[in-house]
C-alpha cells in the first residue's frame, strides 16, 4: 500500500500500482478510500485479528536448538533432519502440534535452510583425461 499513496496524492490513479503491490484492485481502492477519509497513514494498519495463537511450547529458540542435534542420537533412523522428521520430533518432545507447513515457514523466518549433500571426490581421478578424451587433459 505505501506505493499507492504517493501516486494518489499526486493525482495519479491507483490502478497503475496494482501490479507492484501484487494485491487485488479492490484492496488498493479500499486503502485509498480509508486514507482519503482520515489523511492518516496509521489508519491503514492491520487491526489485531482473532485466530489460533502460536503453539507456546514450540518456540523459535527450541526449533533452532533441536535442529542442531543429531537425529541418530535421538533414536531416529536418519543421519539428517527432514522437515517431517523434525516436526514429528518436536510434536513428541513438547506435546504440542506443529504441521510440516508451519515448521517450514518458521524455519524460513529464522533463516534456517539445508540442502541435500553433494558428493565430492577427495582427489581427482589421475586417469580422467585418458577416460574422457584429449579435451579434458590438463
Amino acid at each position: 500500500m505505501p506505493g499507492c499513496l504517493p501516486v494518489c496524492r499526486h493525482g495519479g490513479h491507483p490502478a497503475g500500482d496494482f501490479h507492484s503491490t501484487r494485491l487485488p484492485p479492490w484492496a488498493v481502492y479500499d486503502w485509498v478510500r480509508t486514507y482519503l477519509q482520515s489523511h492518516d497513514p496509521d489508519s491503514l494498519r492491520d487491526a489485531p485479528r482473532p485466530g489460533r495463537p502460536r503453539a507456546a511450547a514450540i518456540t523459535n529458540e527450541r526449533i533452532a536448538r533441536e535442529i542442531r542435534r543429531d537425529p541418530m542420537r535421538l533414536g531416529c533412523n536418519s543421519t539428517g533432519w527432514t522437515v517431517a522428521l523434525l516436526a514429528d520430533h518436536l510434536r513428541h518432545k513438547y506435546a504440542s502440534a506443529i504441521t510440516v507447513r508451519t515448521l517450514r515457514r518458521r524455519m524460513h523466518d529464522l533463516g534456517l535452510r539445508w540442502k541435500c549433500p553433494r558428493y565430492a571426490y577427495a582427489a581427482q581421478d589421475p586417469h580422467r583425461a585418458q577416460k574422457k578424451g584429449g579435451s579434458f587433459a590438463r
